[in-house]
């Protein structure tokens, strides 16, 4: 009998009541129970490292282990051995995840993670989503009364939980909220794992935010315990990592290493790798980064690191992934559309004739670029015998790049993280601006790249440093500058003061607040009970 106790807090809908059956909620709180003491130890290891690399420490590798040089992980299932084109999307949109499905990519990555606004309406109709795809019953029924449903052939399903330092709130375990991670994962395995099995595929996912062996270990061992408690074959469960933090790229190989059972790769997470670079080295004045449209893959940091992924993981037998095209179609102007449609190109070709065994992109559109560059460079399913000469050392992975710094660079910052939050704290977390599709990782870059700013008062290209002064004068005219942009009426009916005050609690902190995420989870809760308590009083 369970020793834990376990309460759902909000209501769920009639429909959706399956996916919280008493046997789902007593295998997760049995998750939970076994796991959670484990995951606040490596929680505070994590601070712990931060505040070593806040005092000056920096990443570095470690030892090697003697007798472990000629181990791989396992071969990969049938249904990903070719990865070449990948898409993601959030996991509570619907018709975004039928799309995602009938895009024509290999795989789609179903997100609870950067993608999605942590909602209690998203998280469970995202499970809804996938419970009714890995049957194949989902269908969509647009406003105007166009039907989506999944076409005959569809990408193979790969699952994001979130990350290890988030809670569902929602769902208490002997009086505490739930890990978010292992509430994610462990519905969509209790329901769908048997499912997917006997159609010929498997529980696959993609684990973000890892930054040390310790917390692979930690999955490979969750996922050891789940199959083994629905009698569910060892091995059955394939995971690709993110490298999507600073301190995980010196340590990719031991990653690989402690999940190799259960291996499906490593994934450039570049977007949160910028965002984890800028977090990590934020305090030491030698490693300011110019701006974010001059940190390209192409160079210093981020151009070793792609290089070190696919060189490890080609030794080890495992799927080197690139990264996502944050690029969309730009339909109304055919020009810039070309434009941005290069940009995908050239990613994609350095990607491939570096090594890659396949990328991401944001938008069904981009599937067939994608598509044609790797076909044309990319024979077999994958690229495995292909590993990139020459050493990749310490330094090479902490380089900046050069570039400047601009009042531009500061400007563009500070909208991109009011117009994503904003919708963020509506339910939306997947929104175009500028022609790319905007998650959680680049508002990330663009506020910790401020609050960077602000610990080293750089001199800006135009002239002058950057006082606190400077940053709210132009936090307040961007501000202003949506305003007229979108109308008085749109502008109060949205939450953009609510996002821009959140933007300037973050870079005006005195230590960098670890994840965005958190404190806006925490004005969504608040929201949410303001909004009940309105209903009551109605009542």
């Amino acid at each position: 009998m369970a020793r834990h106790t376990l309460d759902v807090l909000s209501p769920t809908p009639a429909r959706t009541q399956h996916i919280l059956s008493q046997d789902a909620l007593d295998f997760i709180g049995r998750l939970a129970e076994r796991f959670e003491s484990r995951r606040q130890l490596l929680l505070a290891l994590r601070e712990s490292r931060a505040e070593r690399y806040g005092n000056g420490d920096l990443p570095h590798f470690r030892a090697p282990r003697r007798n472990e040089d000629d181990w791989t992980v396992a071969t990969p299932p049938a249904d990903l051995l070719d990865r070449r084109v990948e898409i993601t999307g959030p996991a509570g949109d619907t018709k975004m995840v039928i799309n995602a499905f009938n895009s024509g990519a290999n795989v789609y990555m179903s997100d609870f993670e950067d993608s999605q606004s942590p909602t209690w309406q998203n998280v469970i109709q995202g499970q809804v989503n996938l419970y009714d795809a890995v049957r194949r019953t989902l269908t969509y029924e647009s406003p105007e009364g166009k039907q989506y449903r999944l076409n005959e052939k569809t990408a193979t399903l790969m699952v994001r939980p979130r990350g290890l330092h988030l809670s569902e709130a929602h769902v208490l375990v002997s009086g505490k909220p739930i890990a978010a991670a292992l509430f994610d994962f462990g519905l969509f395995f209790y329901h769908n794992a048997e499912a997917l099995l006997a159609a010929g595929s498997g529980p696959y996912f993609y684990l973000p935010k890892l930054e040390d062996p310790l917390e692979s270990a930690f999955w490979n061992d969750v996922f050891i315990w789940a199959q083994e408690q629905l009698g569910i074959p060892r091995g059955s469960i394939r995971a690709t990592v993110l490298i999507e933090t600073l301190p995980a790229a010196f340590v990719m190989e031991e990653i690989l290493l402690t999940l190799r059972e259960h291996s499906a790769g490593l994934n450039c997470g570049r977007w949160d790798y910028i965002f984890s670079y800028i977090k990590t080295l934020g305090h030491n004045p030698a490693y300011v980064l110019p701006d974010r449209g001059t940190v390209t893959m192409d160079k210093a940091f981020l151009a070793a690191y792609a290089k070190r992924l696919v060189q490890i993981c080609h030794r080890r037998g495992a799927h080197a992934m690139g990264g996502m095209a944050a690029q969309i179609p730009i339909k109304s102007d055919p020009a810039a559309n070309e434009r941005a449609l290069a940009k995908v190109r050239a990613d994609k070709l350095r990607e491939v004739q570096l090594g890659h065994d396949g990328t991401w992109v944001a938008h069904p559109g981009l599937v067939p670029i994608a598509r044609e560059i790797f076909d044309a460079h990319m024979l077999l399913p994958n690229q495995f015998d292909v590993i990139p000469k020459g050493d990749v050392t310490g330094q090479d992975l902490l380089t900046p790049p050069e570039g400047a710094i601009t009042e531009a660079g500061l400007r563009q910052n500070l909208r991109i993280a009011i117009l994503y939050i904003e919708p963020w704290l509506r339910g939306i977390g997947c929104v175009p601006i500028d022609n790319l599709m905007e998650d959680a990782a680049t508002a990330e870059i663009s506020r910790t790249q401020v609050w960077q700013w602000l610990q080293h008062k750089p001199t800006l290209q135009e002239g002058g440093t950057l006082p606190p002064s400077r940053v709210i004068r132009v936090l307040d005219e961007e501000l202003e500058a949506i305003e007229e942009t979108i109308g008085w009426q749109a502008f109060r009916a949205g939450r953009f003061a609510d996002a821009a005050a959140l933007v300037e609690m973050l870079v005006f902190a005195d230590a960098c607040e670890p994840f965005l995420t958190i404190p806006a989870y925490k004005q969504l809760l608040e929201d949410e009970a303001a909004s009940d308590a309105a209903k009551g009083g109605a009542a």
